[in-house]
């Protein structure tokens, strides 16, 4: 693949061009800004834009913007140390976000995926689909919220059970049930779960009752405050 690297400080540079060159792969352009990026990636071919977030001039947000305006828009990978950016940088549609110091691996698994997209799986990106960002081992995974099953505070943390396993956001379950709230039901006062994928409920020996959940063997209990009210929502289906 050919590859641009952007960011403002030149031993990043350099050690990015590093371990690209050590994974086998091609750096065929490199800029200090987002102005430069973008020149480059205008007059010369570039299947993937590996950018700084912060950055003099043009930031890698607003080059990334840019960037998915050309007739052949490379994929983007953002390489930051700045963890808090990473919605944003979704939101602009990049294919992966990683975290300054940023590993080998990590890195090999972000170009892999940028490889085997399509171009019509990276215009799917910039498709608005709502989801939660979760940060881990030095990147940023995103959950699309429809593959969400249910979300359970877990001390200053939100568990997000998802199809694919499970994550842990740093928004209060409260503000996600404000943005959520039509996608999920309160059972518990710390508990949230997706309306569709509710198949009954359960009760265990003491009389405490469980919601049953789609595809995954986890029971979630349901409060005597929320229970009349979810078991009045099973039966209407």
């Amino acid at each position: 693949m050919r590859l641009l690297v952007a960011d403002d400080e030149a031993p990043a540079r350099d050690r990015l061009r590093r371990l690209l060159t050590e994974l086998g792969h091609e750096v065929v352009a490199e800029a200090a800004d987002g102005v430069h990026a973008l020149a480059l990636c205008r007059s010369r071919p570039v299947d993937v834009a590996l950018l700084d977030i912060r950055m003099p001039g043009m930031n890698g947000l607003a080059c990334a913007a840019a960037l998915a305006e050309l007739p052949e828009a490379p994929a983007v990978i953002f390489v930051t140390a700045h963890g808090e950016h990473a919605l944003a940088a979704f939101e602009a549609h990049a294919v992966d976000y990683l975290l300054k110091p940023v590993r080998g691996d990590r890195l090999a698994r972000a170009l892999s995926r940028a490889k085997t997209l399509s171009r019509a799986q990276l215009a799917a990106l910039a498709e608005p689909r709502p989801h939660l960002v979760a940060t881990y081992r030095g990147g940023v995974q995103r959950i699309p919220i429809d593959e969400v099953l249910y979300l359970r505070a877990e001390q200053k943390y939100v568990l997000a059970r998802h199809a694919g396993g499970e994550a842990l956001l740093e928004e209060s379950l409260r503000a996600l049930e404000e943005r959520f709230g039509d996608r999920f039901v309160r059972v518990h006062r710390n508990a949230l779960v997706a309306r569709d994928a509710v198949t009954g409920l359960a009760k265990d020996g003491t009389g405490t009752c469980f919601v049953r959940l789609r595809g995954i063997p986890d029971q979630l209990e349901v409060s005597r405050r929320h229970l009349p009210e979810i078991r009045a929502w099973v039966r209407e289906g």
